[in-house]
């Protein structure tokens, strides 16, 4: 099975449940495959939680799925890839949060395609093979 690495965005609409109508338009591009997640993923969705300052059992939950899910690992390649966007996205005036390019940086990588609500931000990375429903 091919891989697909997940941005957080997606990530959380498929974890929402089955009939979180954010989610519909991406499950024909995870059934089937690996399904993995980044460690800026993990990290970012933890943010979120306490940020909106969810329940001990609502985080609880929040851990236990993110403990299941496939983390690609940071590695010493990856913060060279990482490196690399950051400086090519800057020398072309783009400027986009780090844990976008950290989570485009693991996709580079891993050499795998990812999923993102979020086509504004990585449909421009050289390299990067995107899977998007957004707009």
């Amino acid at each position: 099975m091919d891989p697909v690495l997940l941005d957080t965005d997606v990530y959380s609409y498929l974890t929402r449940g089955a009939d979180d109508p954010q989610g519909a338009p991406y499950r024909r591009h995870v059934t089937g495959r690996n399904v993995v997640i980044s460690q800026i993923t993990a990290g970012a969705l933890l943010f979120g939680a306490v940020r909106r300052s969810w329940s001990a059992r609502r985080v609880q939950d929040l851990q236990e799925k993110a403990r299941g899910a496939v983390m690609l690992p940071l590695d010493f390649p990856v913060c060279v890839v990482y490196a690399q966007v950051k400086a090519n996205l800057r020398t072309q005036g783009r400027i986009i949060g780090d844990n976008d390019i950290w989570i485009a940086a693991f996709a580079l990588r891993h050499s795998i395609p990812l999923v993102s609500n979020n086509r504004r931000h990585f449909e421009n990375i050289p390299g990067l093979v995107l899977i998007t429903e957004a707009p």
